[in-house]
């Protein structure tokens, strides 16, 4: 089955159900009288470039920076889960 344009014409008290050139968006699937650029009497926006291919693989400067301080692990302050909590204690325990 296709999809259906889901937009509901109050004034006649009927959902719009046409099939040519139906689209999902976040409100629905509409056709092209009913996309949310339509309904605000805007043209539709054109297809740009999109992403770069590697937008969701590049490390963020945020990641890159967070330190694991041994001594933070080791006094229990910053989370780890046991194994990392006991190699930061025995590289505590070497260094004092």
């Amino acid at each position: 089955m296709s999809a259906q344009c889901d937009h509901w014409i109050g004034a006649e008290s009927r959902y719009c159900r046409a099939v040519d050139g139906v689209r999902f968006f976040l409100i629905g699937h509409c056709c092209p009288a009913h996309t949310p650029s339509a309904l605000a009497g805007k043209p539709e926006p054109q297809p740009g470039p999109g992403y770069p291919a590697g937008a969701w693989t590049t490390p963020s400067p945020i990641s890159d920076s967070r330190v694991h301080d041994a001594r933070a692990v080791a006094s229990g302050k910053r989370r780890s889960s046991p194994h990392v909590y006991q190699a930061a204690r025995a590289a505590v325990d070497k260094t004092t």
